[in-house]
């Protein structure tokens, strides 16, 4: 028998693990008991990590997605549904409706499949023929051009759609697909239990959620209704829906749906309005909403209750800014979809723009909490994809389109998406957009909703891109240097999405930002701070500040930065970060600050230019892209407001 040779130092470690704990501090001169290290550490816990109660890290996710269940998204051929939306988010390889498998570069922490209300599952009963939908003359009709030619297909889904959006659907199929109704329900029931099913606190969250589309004469004031709940209290209440006369068309009368929900159930709810850009001017009144009645103490303080979140980027373009509304703005132009509402039966004109953007929301709450006490467009920022393909993908390089006729192919980029009084959209002007992030003290449906009630959340237009920022009256330089700033963050001021603190002596607020690369995304080009805020009369304005750059760039006489510079190589749908930072941090002092004079400040940090998805597109399948396309972009993160009120 061979002895087994153990060397000098192992064996000392396996005579130390035996030995007793107070034997062998003893012997090393270490003393453990609970006062000496309190009078060490000064009564501080050493762990930089113990006794904390808020996140360390973003949760990935978004709050729009579509399947199979939904009237438009089953129309263009999607015939998935949740559990191929939840599979995909967790990381697996799916196969998309196109025949193509699709995967994720990396998974998502958390989901919310937001269907369509009004008409759950009327589509795949469309396509089979179900008795119900073949008792009715539109029902026959429709079925007879799903099953024609690919151009009779096209044009029998959007006259469906458009007959839907017009409120001229055949009374008896509204009622067979109401909520309430069995047809419908037993979706619902299959919806929520799903979500509860892919739901797994600490690891992935599913959130059950749904969209109320509602469309004011084609302009859009849809909603995604968000629950912090289960199966169980969720499937007690059918949805809220806008088909007349089971639904309605108002935000207020959604307003009542959930607080009714909340005080059947006890659970909770919360609702994001998406796409004010496609709104036609009716999105965020000032004065009076779409119905003529009187934006009231009512209408704002239901807002403020209901809302506390904005979606300001996806597919159907960027909602941040308008070029012609922020005009000293160099980067107001991105992502513009602005030719006019979803069916284009409302004219897009310039005045309707300040009622559509979320910059010009925010002011517009400014000018009514001084007039009526609260600020109905108090949100947060949200990113999200709004994508029908039952698939969440905001990557430039595996962007897979707004529906399954829009998957990856050699001709999606030339595709009509919408026409419009002005000509014709193409499926190239859709943005590969976004994400949101959300601090959330853990992966759970109670922490991740709470994140998005107190608005402790931030949107990207698809780069996984870190970001903090905080406001307070008294942040330094050697605040913002520290490895973990959020540490004196929270500690000397408010989070995104937070209220500033009361003023202090004759200070200005200074705000702390720190932004982190994506870890396979592109290099930084810069933050900046958006400050909007009213004077005595009323009158809102709006300035932009460069807080942070890379590359030593110098402003010029006017305070102008310059350009990053731009490493794109379109021929080979590639970039180098050899310029830009992989980080950016600042301490900023408002040099402008009124005491008296209510403000919001919200963080954009940009990257360098990327290519964009058409850009791969030309690359994989060797196409020319049209010449008037735009190939570059710099993709870029929205953190929540801070707000200052005197």
């Amino acid at each position: 028998m061979k002895r087994k040779l153990i060397s000098r130092g192992v064996a000392a470690s396996v005579a130390l693990c035996l030995i007793g704990t107070a034997a062998l501090a003893q012997q090393v001169g270490i003393t453990t008991s609970k006062e000496s290290l309190s009078a060490a550490y000064k009564g501080k816990v050493y762990s930089p990590y113990a006794e904390r109660s808020f996140a360390t890290f973003p949760l990935w996710g978004e709050t729009h997605l579509h399947t199979g269940y939904s009237m438009d998204a089953g129309l263009f051929g999607n015939r998935t549904l949740h559990e191929t939306g939840y599979r995909f988010a967790l990381g697996e390889e799916v196969m998309a409706s196109s025949g193509q498998p699709v995967k994720l570069s990396r998974p998502l922490d958390w989901l919310v499949i937001a269907d369509h209300s009004d008409q759950m599952g009327f589509v795949q009963d469309v396509i089979k023929g179900d008795p119900v939908v073949l008792a009715t003359e539109q029902g026959r009709r429709w079925n007879a051009g799903i099953k024609g030619t690919v151009e009779e297909a096209q044009a029998t889904s959007l006259n469906l759609i458009e007959t839907f959006a017009q409120n001229k659907l055949d009374l008896k199929l509204i009622e067979a697909y109401s909520p309430g109704s069995e047809k419908y329900m037993t979706i619902w029931d299959h919806i929520v239990k799903t979500a509860d099913a892919y739901n797994d606190p600490g690891n992935f969250t599913a959130l059950i959620g749904y969209e109320w589309t509602s469309l004011v004469k084609g302009g859009n004031m849809h909603r995604n209704v968000i629950y912090r709940d289960d199966a169980t209290r969720a499937g007690m209440v059918a949805p809220m829906t806008m088909a007349e006369p089971y639904g309605s068309q108002d935000p207020l009368d959604l307003y009542a749906w959930m607080e009714a929900y909340e005080e059947k159930t006890g659970g909770n709810v919360l609702a994001i309005a998406h796409n004010g850009n496609l709104s036609n001017g009716i999105m965020f009144p000032v004065d009076r909403q779409y119905t003529g009645r009187k934006i009231d103490k009512k209408y704002v303080e239901a807002r403020a209750k209901w809302e506390p979140l904005y979606e300001v980027t996806q597919i159907k373009g960027d909602g941040e800014a308008h070029p012609l509304l922020s005009p000293d703005d160099e980067f107001a132009d991105f992502g513009t979809w602005d030719e006019g509402s979803l069916d284009l039966l409302t004219p897009k004109k310039d005045d309707m723009l300040q009622y559509e953007y979320a910059r010009e929301g925010l002011k517009n709450g400014l000018v009514l909490e001084e007039r009526l006490g609260t600020n109905p467009y108090k949100f947060g920022m949200v990113g999200a994809t709004d994508a029908h393909t039952s698939m969440v993908t905001a990557e430039e390089e595996n962007f897979m389109g707004k529906h399954t006729g829009y998957e990856a192919s050699p001709h999606r980029v030339t595709h009509p998406f919408q026409k419009t009084e002005t000509g014709v959209r193409y499926s190239w002007q859709m943005q590969a957009a976004g994400l949101q992030a959300v601090w959330a003290e853990e992966n759970t449906r109670e922490s991740i909703f709470a994140a998005m009630q107190r608005k402790e959340t931030y949107a990207t237009t698809g780069p996984r891109i870190g970001l903090r920022f905080f406001g307070g009256w008294d942040f330094t330089t050697d605040d913002v240097k520290s490895r973990q700033p959020a540490f004196n963050g929270y500690e000397k001021g408010v989070p995104m999405g937070g209220d500033m603190r009361p003023r202090e002596g004759n200070k200005a607020p200074s705000f702390m930002v720190y932004a982190l690369r994506d870890p396979i995304g592109a290099n930084l080009d810069r933050i900046q701070i958006i400050k909007g805020w009213t004077d005595s009369k009323g009158e809102t304005y709006e300035k932009v500040y460069d807080v942070a750059w890379s590359d030593n760039r110098k402003p010029d006489a006017n305070g102008k930065l310059p350009p990053v510079g731009n490493t794109v190589d379109i021929e080979n749908a590639n970039w180098t970060n050899t310029i830009g930072a992989s980080e950016l941090a600042a301490v900023w002092v408002d040099p402008d600050f009124d005491p008296d004079q209510r403000a919001f400040y919200y963080t954009r940090v940009l990257e360098i230019p990327t290519p964009r998805w058409i850009v791969y597109d030309a690359h994989r399948f060797g196409i020319e892209l049209p010449a008037d396309s735009t190939k570059i972009d710099q993709e870029r993160a929205y953190s929540s407001p801070i707000w200052y009120t005197p």
